[in-house]
């Protein structure tokens, strides 16, 4: 009987290795890049078939670095052919066009991903700054400002609303979908700063943990052995370092 990292393992191999691809999706390091995982994850947790080009930040050059690729200069980007696709939201909007199951097929429940992935894409700002995307990290940044308790009492009401109305597991049904991979920064963040959720919203993070393209991208996150010091310091701020869970560094 295979794990479900095993199964992720292989379903990636077999989607990134292939002698021929259809996509290339650009990200930048998994240990740091919130807006990285999410098409990277809906397209390896839906199957689709693409290669992965990472590139790796670099302090205060990340501009000129991702312009070679990305006509923001910004990650995450996709190629498709010779055309190019750049910004989280219009990535996942290209692919679902061209691929099955990337929002839900019922109609209320794919208004409603959609409404709570733009909230996500533009909102939570005060979450975002203050915890910013540290995989491997264990923070204490406690107490917590209000601003970002308000972000996180909002995520709870989202993540609870959804699953009461569309059954679960996932966000808006029984099947993976892109509203899930636009809240999966949220879990990694939930999980190294310890933030407060309400019970639904706390069971729907363990289980979120537990998918198999989330362990994936766990996994070769603490196997990153570089470190860039701005997003270092950003995470731990005036907090404590608690644990750091990366293999090497």
């Amino acid at each position: 009987m295979f794990s479900s990292v095993a199964v992720a393992q292989w379903r990636y191999t077999a989607v990134v290795n292939r002698g021929t691809f259809m996509y290339q999706l650009f990200i930048a390091n998994k240990n740091y890049s919130s807006w990285s995982l999410r098409p990277w994850l809906l397209l390896t947790e839906l199957g689709i078939a693409f290669e992965e080009q990472q590139v790796l930040f670099q302090s205060n050059d990340n501009a000129g670095l991702f312009k070679g690729f990305a006509p923001n200069a910004k990650v995450p980007c996709l190629h498709d052919d010779g055309w190019v696709v750049w910004d989280s939201l219009a990535i996942v909007e290209y692919l679902a066009e061209r691929h099955p199951g990337v929002w839900p097929a019922d109609a209320k429940a794919r208004s409603w991903a959609r409404s709570a992935s733009a909230e996500m894409h533009s909102g939570f700002s005060a979450l975002r700054g203050y915890c910013p995307f540290h995989a491997g990290g264990r923070f204490d940044k406690t107490p917590l400002p209000a601003a970002v308790l308000n972000d996180l009492q909002r995520i709870s009401e989202l993540w609870q609303q959804g699953i009461s109305w569309f059954g679960g597991p996932y966000l808006a049904g029984s099947a993976f979908s892109a509203v899930d991979a636009f809240f999966a920064p949220v879990v990694f963040r939930c999980q190294s700063y310890g933030l407060p959720l309400s019970e639904p919203a706390a069971s729907y993070a363990c289980f979120m943990l537990q998918q198999a393209g989330m362990q994936l991208w766990y996994q070769q996150a603490l196997a990153e052995p570089y470190r860039e010091a701005e997003h270092e310091q950003a995470a731990l701020g005036q907090g404590k370092l608690l644990a750091d869970h990366r293999i090497s560094g």
